[in-house]
């Protein structure tokens, strides 16, 4: 194909956005960045409607962020897109792909279907279970179904008097009705991101804490450092990210005293840390897998 017309989905004046869409267009001569809250669906006419441009005229769409922050909301946005590819529109990753990893627990049960190790989980409405996993667990990290970068998530002790501990509960069930609580893994002061390309293992970076936070992410004060996994690890993320065909993304995981375990399959990928890790410039790389299959 002839100078296709590729749009980038994602935050505008994001570095991540950005450089991808840096790589669409050195490579193509076009420049789209759509930011989603500002699409509109006219599902009479079929237009995808984004600053006069009708998405569904592009050739393909990549998606590199889909929102600043994950939500129900976000599922909506995805929903726009899956009548782009009604239209003949190659979307990168796949709408449905896409969605099947934007809630955490349709993750985790896709994951503990492909018999995948993860760390001891608990799923429940009930704040009198959630309290009784908490003590089993001795400390417990509280997720909430939709989030990036640890946002909302805390560490639940066992160690305090029962009413503290319900209360602790309760107040994270106020914005979490379905309470998502794993035992906290004690990291060697880092976890990994292992990078995929349509399946094909890239490299890995870790997240390195520089603090005492209980969490590695960018967002809490780590950094991003190469490292060399051992191929079984490699072949663990790689059965991790398998069901979910994505073209791009990053297997998150931790390193235990029992052996490796998988945390989460990225419906995104980790661009920086792909890039100040191993040094791979997965903008790029990402390019060049949609212009080959267009």
């Amino acid at each position: 194909m002839t100078n296709p017309k590729i749009g980038v989905i994602g935050i505008p004046g994001k570095w991540s956005t950005e450089v991808l869409a840096d790589a669409v267009e050195a490579r193509t001569g076009y420049r789209l960045v759509i930011d989603m809250a500002k699409v509109a669906l006219d599902l009479g006419s079929g237009a995808i409607r984004f600053k006069g441009q009708d998405l569904g005229e592009l050739d393909a769409l990549i998606v590199k962020k889909i929102g600043g922050e994950y939500s129900p909301n976000t599922l909506d946005r995805l929903e726009l897109l899956r009548m782009a590819e009604a239209r003949g529109v190659k979307v990168f990753s796949g709408a449905d792909n896409i969605l099947r990893l934007i809630n955490r627990l349709s993750c985790t049960i896709s994951l503990r279907k492909a018999g995948i190790p993860m760390p001891e989980t608990l799923v429940t409405e009930d704040v009198d279970q959630a309290l009784e996993a908490v003590r089993e667990y001795g400390e417990a990290v509280f997720k909430p179904l939709y989030s990036t970068k640890a946002r909302g998530m805390c560490v639940i002790k066992a160690d305090q008097p029962k009413r503290e501990l319900r209360r602790d509960i309760e107040a994270f069930r106020r914005h979490n009705p379905m309470m998502y609580l794993q035992r906290k893994i004690v990291l060697p002061g880092r976890d990994l991101g292992m990078v995929f390309l349509a399946g094909r293992y890239l490299g890995t970076y870790a997240r390195v804490s520089q603090n005492d936070t209980w969490n590695t992410t960018i967002h809490s004060g780590g950094r991003y450092a190469a490292y060399e996994p051992p191929e079984s690890m490699i072949e663990l993320a790689r059965r991790a990210q398998a069901p979910f065909g994505m073209d791009f993304t990053t297997v998150d995981v931790a390193e235990t005293a029992q052996g490796p375990v998988i945390f989460e399959v990225s419906a995104f990928g980790g661009f920086r840390g792909a890039l100040e890790g191993p040094g791979i410039d997965a903008a790029a790389a990402y390019t060049d897998h949609v212009l080959a299959l267009l």
